[in-house]
């Protein structure tokens, strides 16, 4: 019988010489550049999903007359239909300025500093004093210690480029499914095809062939499990967007990582559910979405390497 110490396990790491060989001003510089794109991130997460559904209330528009206007139908032709009145102002990742959620106060740049502005106002907007989100320093934070991670790993190099994208898409997904229980396909998807051209290049330290069966069996494996459950019991378990995520994470990490993934994901997010029962914490719906889960397990095997994490769950 194929038991998991039988997988070829090759990438696992030593954190403690990688950062003790690494230069500090090199560390420094990637914790900064992590703590800036950590910022960023916090707007992707908070807008990305907003600009989704003006996008789709803009499809639905082209082909379903706004109520009362009666200028677009589902025959008329897409360019026809009146833009939703709140698409009037561009809105992106870049515009409008960020601005208290609220009070509507653009924020100035010295109380958008990362970390430190956070730290500065005790968690408070400067005008009108809500509170901010805890959230935020928080990505910060973790963004800025896996980029210096990332770096001591590989230094100066292509492939440090590469998983700073990797962590940093992935972060982001994981928060935004948290929020929303949305896995945009803005996201999953190109980090899917990056995977595959990292392993390609040679930067992500995973064959193609690896890379390339990661994908396919991240994909498949979630896929058949949902038509399973959902065959049963009528029922939808979770969605496409975790299909596609744990096809990039395979991508990315090889297909050997993914049965450890998968436990990881699935242990803690049974525990983190029924934590949330027990504290009747659970949205509508009694769910919790699992990307955020995936999203943890692939970190931890980019982190620790496979052979590790299945040591620590006994399955050597």
């Amino acid at each position: 019988m194929l038991a998991l110490s039988d997988f070829d396990f090759d990438f696992d790491f030593d954190f403690d010489f990688a950062f003790a060989n690494a230069e500090l001003p090199g560390l420094i510089a990637a914790v900064l550049i992590g703590l800036v794109m950590g910022s960023f991130l916090n707007v992707v997460i908070h807008r990305l999903p907003r600009m989704l559904e003006r996008r789709w209330a803009a499809e639905a528009a082209a082909y379903v007359a706004l109520p009362g206007d009666g200028t677009a139908t589902a025959e008329t032709d897409v360019g026809l239909a009146a833009p939703a009145p709140h698409d009037a102002q561009p809105y992106n990742l870049l515009v409008p300025r960020s601005q208290c959620p609220a009070c509507g106060t653009p924020i100035r740049w010295i109380h958008n500093i990362p970390l430190l502005s956070w730290i500065a106002l005790r968690g408070r907007c400067a005008a009108c004093h809500a509170p901010i989100s805890a959230r935020y320093p928080l990505v910060e934070l973790v963004t800025g210690l896996a980029f210096a991670a990332v770096f001591a790993r590989h230094g100066v190099s292509a492939a440090t480029l590469a998983w700073w994208g990797f962590i940093a898409t992935v972060l982001a997904l994981a928060f935004i499914d948290w929020n929303t229980t949305l896995l945009p396909d803005d996201l999953t998807l190109p980090l899917a095809w990056a995977g595959l051209i990292a392993a390609a290049l040679g930067l992500s330290g995973v064959s193609l062939p690896d890379a390339l069966w990661g994908a396919v069996a991240g994909y498949l494996s979630l896929w058949s499990v949902y038509w399973a459950f959902k065959l049963t019991t009528g029922k939808e378990g979770m969605g496409y967007g975790d299909f596609k995520l744990l096809a990039a994470l395979g991508a990315w990490l090889g297909w050997q990582a993914l049965i450890p993934l998968v436990l990881v994901a699935s242990t803690l997010g049974a525990a983190v559910g029924l934590i949330m029962k027990a504290t009747s914490s659970l949205r509508e719906g009694r769910y919790v979405p699992f990307g955020p889960f995936l999203a943890f397990g692939g970190l931890l095997m980019w982190a620790l390497g496979p052979h590790t994490v299945v040591q620590v769950l006994g399955l050597a």
